[in-house]
């Protein structure tokens, strides 16, 4: 006959895990008549014992159930004292720690209550895993918003990821689970599993993870964060006073995988990345890194834009400490680093944010509103407070915890339009009729507003694509309060006049000069992103037309150009070699293109672009200024030439001719503003850049004859194919 073991309903509960209020049952409890009974579910153990940590003394536990639930009864003398469970495994290990179930309150009304108004800007530092000492324990607290569960268990290599054995305690006014386990440190995997409204069972990677597993392993792991030591206090004393706006500001752009590889493929780490990639950069004379998202992702090929674990970067490099490292050598070698951030959408997958609870609890339950058709991801919902905390608490974090130096946010476009990508039918008005996104708006005021007041100095930066006004416009003024925008409008004309046959350039001049119609509408930079050279779109190098000799010619000529024009500066990795084929997440950049002496030369110019740029005041210090521009030539569209100034606050001045045919333009008359003797800065069509060394080398004196509206002018030889850059000595 079968043995039976009579038991209660919440013991049932407890064995079957459907109890959503373990605490009223498991740990110690006391009973009207002072009678202390401790109860744990240890489902590996055979035996189980308390005792007392004061005195050593013993009690053995009885088995309520064989699937492993023990009752230990205790004289009443010992209520309120501390013990530790010690249980002993069919293996014959032993184990022993603290209680679980024996600790009060672990969160504090204070931080659930700006969590629930959605302003708890260090939430990070409650939610999640997080090594703490509770009454002299050591151990993890772990803490999740799912307020739609009907339970959460934390589960990990620690109970064998059985849910039944740390089932956490609900926060009901907040919707918080939280649970501390005795015993824990660094490096444990875990995942939170939980019980929908439905009933269906199913593990969730912890969305405040600060590391986390990549690919197709998905277990979040704890980490101490108390470890590292900085040493960029002089980089960070000195940027909060540093102002962007009148600085050299030359972006490189770089993805981490692909960057550069080891034999058979293998990606560099943070460290080897330190190593190669910082010097390389400060080499070239880029003043900053951008990477795209670092943020923990599933997917290689959705290069980091479906993040799985927003406060983890990845582990494909390394560690948390290791990435600090990465950062911290930045700073001390001089360069910034700005992060590629996603608010915008995030994947489906089941490990993920996606119907966390078992309800639509990140995104909206409304696919009109909640879901990206085209990219197959899903919206956040802006408009709920813990939302709109979750993601305005990760850009902090990554400022404050990783000394970020920007944030260049997303698919702006895609959160501020309601029809974004939508045909009429497939989205909802807001609540006048139109077509903004309200909520996202707020979200993001709201997110310019406190990173800018935290941490002055910084760049907040938008991918924004469309006319949409004010964007890197205070908040106080009714902008969005970015710092800066992507100028993808003259991403996009000057890469169509490029594009064009020489021959056919008159016919297509204003696409060279209407950038500057709405220059200085926004903080803009200037950029050729990884999006230039992806999907069919050629590489830069490829993109230009002609043969050998005028495809280098071109794209000499457009980035001498790109950089003397106003706007801050964005070049991704391998366009700064011309590598010949489209960018490869999978497979390292074509460095051995370097053998060919043209791409040196191109390489070599890009660094004298840089150090022109940073070094030359009237190149940086007024890009968002209409004084600091002027036109000398904007329409001699027969020769496909222009020519402008830049002049820096103090007057100084910079002259610049550019010449977008093949055919050599000697005795040029510019205007300039002065007499005296002129020297050529730079010519993109010199022979150290693999140039016909066609120029002005030996300089040329001004003379008294007005032109384009100067008192003076100077005769230039201007090569074919280039852009020539003169000062006066």
């Amino acid at each position: 006959m079968a043995l039976t073991y009579p038991l209660d309903e919440q013991a049932r509960k407890i064995l079957d895990a459907s109890h959503n209020d373990p605490f009223s049952y498991l740990g110690p409890h006391v009973s009207p008549d002072g009678k202390v009974t401790v109860r744990s579910l240890q489902p590996q153990a055979h035996s189980l014992s308390v005792v007392l940590k004061a005195t050593g003394e013993t009690f053995v536990g009885n088995l309520l159930h064989p699937n492993g639930l023990f009752e230990v009864a205790l004289p009443s003398k010992c209520w309120g004292q501390p013990y530790e469970l010690a249980w002993q495994t069919q293996d014959g290990k032993v184990h022993r720690h603290a209680d679980p179930y024996a600790f009060g309150l672990c969160l504090g009304e204070q931080d659930i209550h700006y969590f629930r108004e959605g302003k708890h800007w260090h939430l990070y530092e409650v939610l999640g895993a997080h090594l703490r000492t509770f009454n002299g324990v050591d151990g993890v607290l772990f803490a999740v918003w799912a307020p739609n569960a009907k339970r959460v268990s934390v589960v990990g290599d620690f109970n064998g990821w059985d849910g039944r054995v740390n089932p956490m305690r609900c926060r009901v006014e907040s919707g918080i689970w939280e649970l501390f386990i005795p015993g824990l440190a660094s490096l444990v995997h875990y995942k939170f599993e939980l019980i929908g409204e439905n009933g269906a069972l199913f593990n969730k990677s912890d969305p405040f993870a600060f590391f986390s597993q990549h690919g197709p392993q998905t277990a979040s792991l704890t980490w101490d964060f108390h470890h590292y030591r900085w040493s960029d206090d002089t980089w960070m004393s000195q940027r909060k006073d540093r102002s962007l706006y009148r600085s050299a500001m030359s972006i490189y752009e770089v993805h981490l995988g692909s960057w550069r590889r080891r034999e058979g493929g293998r990606m560099l780490t943070y460290r080897e990345l330190a190593d190669e990639l910082i010097p390389y950069v400060k080499d070239l004379g880029f003043t900053h890194i951008e990477l795209m998202p670092v943020s923990e992702f599933p997917f290689d090929g959705s290069w980091g834009y479906q993040v799985g674990g927003y406060f983890a970067p990845t582990s494909r490099h390394g560690n948390p400490d290791e990435f600090r490292e990465f950062v911290d050598r930045c700073h001390q070698a001089g360069l910034g680093v700005i992060v590629d951030w996603v608010p915008a959408h995030f994947p489906k997958d089941a490990h993920g944010l996606a119907r966390f609870d078992g309800t639509a609890l990140y995104e909206h339950a409304d696919p009109r509103q909640g879901e990206h058709m085209d990219w197959g991801t899903l919206i956040f919902n802006f408009g709920r407070n813990e939302v709109k905390n979750f993601l305005i608490a990760n850009a902090l974090f990554w400022l404050e915890m990783y000394h970020i130096d920007g944030i260049r946010v997303d698919a702006v476009a895609s959160m501020i339009y309601l029809d974004y990508s939508r045909e009429a039918g497939q989205w909802v008005p807001n609540r006048y009729g139109g077509r903004e996104n309200l909520e996202a708006i707020e979200f993001m005021r709201e997110l310019n507003y406190q990173c800018y007041s935290r941490f002055p100095g910084i760049a907040m930066i938008a991918e924004e694509s469309t006319a949409w006004g004010g964007v890197s416009r205070p908040v106080s003024t009714g902008g969005l309060g970015f710092g800066f925008k992507w100028n993808m409008g003259w991403m996009n004309d000057t890469l169509r006049y490029m594009e064009k046959e020489p021959v056919h350039r008159k016919h297509h001049h204003g696409e060279a000069t209407f950038s500057m119609l709405y220059a200085y509408d926004e903080n803009f930079i200037l950029v050729l992103s990884h999006d230039e050279v992806v999907h069919g779109k050629k590489s830069m190098l490829d993109k230009m037309p002609g043969d050998r000799w005028q495809k280098f010619a071109n794209l000499r000529m457009f980035y001498a150009w790109m950089w003397m024009h106003p706007g801050k500066k964005l070049l991704f990795m391998g366009c700064e070699i011309g590598q010949w084929r489209e960018w490869n997440y999978q497979q390292s950049l074509d460095w051995e293109v370097l053998y060919g002496e043209e791409h040196r030369g191109l390489q070599s110019m890009v660094r004298d672009l840089n150090h022109l740029y940073t070094n030359e005041k009237s190149l940086h210090s007024r890009d968002h200024e209409a004084g600091g521009f002027w036109w000398l030539e904007p329409n001699d569209y027969e020769n496909s030439l222009f020519a402008f100034g830049r002049k820096d606050p103090e007057g100084r001045t910079c002259y610049v001719v550019v010449n977008a045919t093949p055919v050599p333009r000697p005795g040029y008359r510019m205007g300039v503003e002065e007499g005296g003797y002129y020297r050529e800065l730079l010519n993109s069509d010199a022979a150290n850049y693999g140039g016909s060394g066609v120029g002005n080398s030996a300089g040329m004196q001004a003379q008294p004859t007005p032109w384009q509206g100067q008192p003076w002018s100077v005769e230039v030889t201007v090569p074919p194919l280039a852009t020539v850059v003169l000062q006066r000595a």
